[in-house]
């Protein structure tokens, strides 16, 4: 064999280790740094994805309070359920402000069983929002621009104004109809007793409205807390409202 021989051949042994090096060392540690590459990409986005996740939960936990708040606010507009003494005092509290006797209020209660009819408007839940409606009649005695005052304020309860929100101070009430008259002698006797103002003629306003209740089943915050959400689902109340009774029945309140 001569020189150039051996050169070949030696270079041909060189290249032979060099291949199976590659193949056996060099070529599966490429793979796997390439394999470990696409993992770590992998792992950043879901690292991104899982600190957008965070970030998003932060903001609504930010927010959760006022939300909260608001919802259980509405709640004072429409309650979870009749909260008639409710509604009286909040009356109550509007009449003493507005220098109002405050006579009477007659309840068509639905569900608490009688003989007594009610009108068309009735105890079902055919409001828009699926609600109950509670019809009432108010009667109020006081002057003019007493009167006037005070139904204005019992209009804007709930009121929703031009940027889009909802204030809040009392009990949504529908109003249906106003009628004012001169009050009876008993009742103007009374009106000028409780302090109402003796100086203008005193006149009786009878309000028919309607008040509004959840639907059956559902409560106000679905079994979330100050504190945070508890998923609960809401529990169907057990109250004395049931479906079994077939007519609703007129009850009359004095204030």
């Amino acid at each position: 064999m001569t020189g150039r021989d051996r050169i070949v051949v030696m270079v041909i042994a060189t290249l032979g280790i060099l291949a199976g090096v590659w193949f056996l060392a060099v070529a599966p540690k490429r793979e796997q740094a390439a394999k470990l590459a696409s993992e770590v990409s992998a792992a950043q986005g879901q690292l991104t994805t899982a600190e957008s996740q965070v970030a998003g939960a932060s903001a609504a936990q930010s927010r959760y309070e006022t939300a909260y708040a608001s919802i259980v606010r509405l709640g004072k507009a429409v309650p979870a359920s009749q909260e008639v003494p409710s509604l009286i005092y909040q009356l109550a509290q509007a009449t003493n402000e507005k220098n109002v006797e405050f006579a009477s209020i007659t309840a068509t209660v639905p569900g608490a069983g009688g003989a007594g009819s009610s009108s068309g408007a009735g105890a079902s839940a055919t409001a828009g929002a699926g609600f109950t409606q509670m019809p009432f009649t108010f009667v109020f005695n006081g002057s003019f621009d007493s009167l006037y005052n005070l139904f204005q304020q019992l209009d804007n309860f709930t009121l929703h104004t031009a940027s889009g929100e909802l204030n809040v101070s009392g009990r949504l009430l529908t109003i249906q109809s106003i009628k004012l008259g001169p009050v009876s002698g008993a009742a103007g006797g009374s009106a000028q007793g409780s302090g109402a103002s003796s100086g203008p003629e005193q006149l009786s306003g009878t309000i028919t409205a309607t008040a509004y209740v959840l639907p059956a089943g559902q409560t106000l915050t679905g079994g979330a807390t100050p504190t945070g959400p508890t998923g609960a689902v809401a529990q169907t109340a057990s109250t004395g409202t049931a479906s079994s009774a077939n007519a609703p029945a007129v009850v009359q309140v004095n204030p």
